[in-house]
């Protein structure tokens, strides 16, 4: 293992903007000798008068929330091309989504792709395990040191995987060791949207019209009945991409604010039996629906096409304060590339989802320009958070002991062009952007594993991510 050492550099963790030199040996941070703090207001302020540029230290990013594609899927990207493209992202945690070929809802295709990414995976990485209509009993048999959580697609059909029996819902919650991640729309109600908007406007209604189909009131009434179902069977839920302000406004459970050290709830540390937590609740923002709104897609079309659907202005903006008062938990990417081809059409023919991972931290950091949101509330929500609501051992903080997963972000303007996008799809909805911060070096289990787009060979630095440990020092 390499020998690391950052003198005098700026890094952010626990709600904290600090300077410090910092060792890393043998993959682990084992020593942070401190020299002062510094306050958040003043970073960006001092190195714009300076007139130079800056180097920030972060944790490495923790996307719970990834489709690599692999197995089957392939031709849009795999585990590798998608975690090299996290790497340039300054993300070195990935949690990848079940709806592949074949769907990862057996025993067997977990393990199948738990070697997968011991074969291929260039950053951390771990598999959620896919809930079908049948498929309830074997969630007890799921080991949960290995596997994050358990995904729902609860109302919307995704690659086959809808779950809509009232029974077979119902024992999902019940027997989960795990957090169910859920997807909330509500099939029934997209369905009779679809029908209205295919008898005014044709059989492939234009992409404007997405999300009066995929409405608010369809997440509104999934979402609801998972909440119900999690409170009447005890079960952890996390619901996954959040995009309308009612969500926000019904389901919303405060848990870590900014700068929080707080122990976490017992109930998210200590699952009662026959449950998996206490009822609690938590919530994600996906990036897209941060950055965009239903005005956009006059300009890019289909390339912001994603269940669910990118919404108003007003959702967005509500989304965004959700950020900064503890109502969203983790902001996630929910990456899924597709090759432009496949993004032809309008709401029936085109493929939903956008490719994301490479430019998600960049593209926050923006939001942080704006003051929508301080530097330390991005680490809270992209790395802390992450790592305290899956319970990951020794991830998401800069603190001696701790895994040297690091992100040294630079403090420079570029503007994004189709040569920098690194996954296989070789798109990306923010090409022309200009953004203010570049990833600058990703280290990943104490490797320099990206260096101002250089990739290091091979892979034997990934390692796959650990859960739910009693005695991790993540838990606070």
């Amino acid at each position: 293992m390499e020998h690391l050492s950052f003198n005098n550099i700026l890094y952010v963790s626990d709600g904290k903007i600090l300077r410090a030199d910092i060792v890393v040996e043998n993959g682990y941070i084992a020593k942070i000798d401190h020299k002062e703090e510094i306050p958040s207001s003043e970073v960006i302020v001092s190195s714009l008068d300076k007139g130079c540029g800056l180097d920030i230290l972060l944790p490495g990013i923790i996307d719970d929330h990834v489709h690599t594609r692999e197995p089957g899927l392939t031709h849009k990207g795999d585990l590798s091309t998608e975690t090299h493209a996290a790497a340039a992202g300054g993300v070195t945690s990935i949690m990848d989504m079940p709806n592949v070929v074949p769907q990862t809802t057996t025993l067997e295709a977990l393990a199948d792709r738990q070697r997968l990414g011991r074969e291929h995976a260039f950053v951390n990485y771990a598999f959620h395990f896919g809930a079908t209509n049948s498929n309830a009993s074997l969630l007890p048999q799921l080991d949960p040191t290995s596997v994050p959580a358990v995904k729902l697609f609860m109302g919307s059909s995704t690659g086959g995987m809808l779950v809509d029996h009232g029974e077979a819902l119902e024992a999902v919650f019940r027997l989960s060791p795990l957090p169910i991640m859920v997807h909330c729309e509500d099939s029934s109600i997209i369905a009779e949207n679809m029908r209205r908007a295919q008898a005014l406007y044709g059989d492939d209604p234009s992409v404007g019209h997405h999300p009066e189909i995929r409405s608010r009131e369809a997440c509104l009434a999934s979402s609801r009945l998972a909440v119900e179902l999690a409170r009447k069977t005890g079960a952890r839920l996390h619901i996954a991409h959040v995009t309308t302000k009612e969500e926000l406004e019904a389901h919303s459970q405060p848990l870590l604010g900014e700068g929080s050290s707080d122990r976490l709830p017992s109930s998210m540390v200590s699952p009662p039996q026959g449950g998996a937590g206490g009822g609690l609740t938590t919530l994600e923002a996906c990036v897209p629906h941060l950055l965009f709104c239903d005005e956009d897609y006059a300009t890019l079309g289909t390339r912001i096409k994603c269940n669910p659907a990118v919404k108003t202005r007003a959702d967005r903006d509500a989304l965004r304060q959700a950020l900064t008062d503890g109502r969203i938990n983790i902001v996630a990417t929910d990456h899924a590339p597709h090759l432009l081809s496949e993004k032809e059409g309008g709401c029936k023919r085109a493929a939903s989802g956008m490719p994301m991972v490479q430019f998600s931290l960049v593209a926050m950091l923006g939001l942080v320009e704006e003051d929508v949101l301080s530097l330390p509330r991005l680490v809270e929500l992209m790395c802390h958070n992450p790592a305290r609501l899956f319970q990951i051992r020794d991830r998401g903080f800069i603190r001696e002991g701790m895994k040297a997963d690091l992100a040294l972000i630079h403090r420079q303007a570029w503007t994004m062009t189709g040569k920098d996008i690194v996954s296989r799809c070789g798109w990306s909805p923010l090409e022309g952007r200009t953004f203010q911060w570049q990833v600058k070096k990703t280290f990943c289990n104490g490797r320099l594993i990206y260096n101002k787009g250089v990739f290091a060979d091979g892979n034997s630095h990934a390692q796959a991510l650990k859960f739910r440990d009693a005695s991790s020092s993540l838990i606070l």
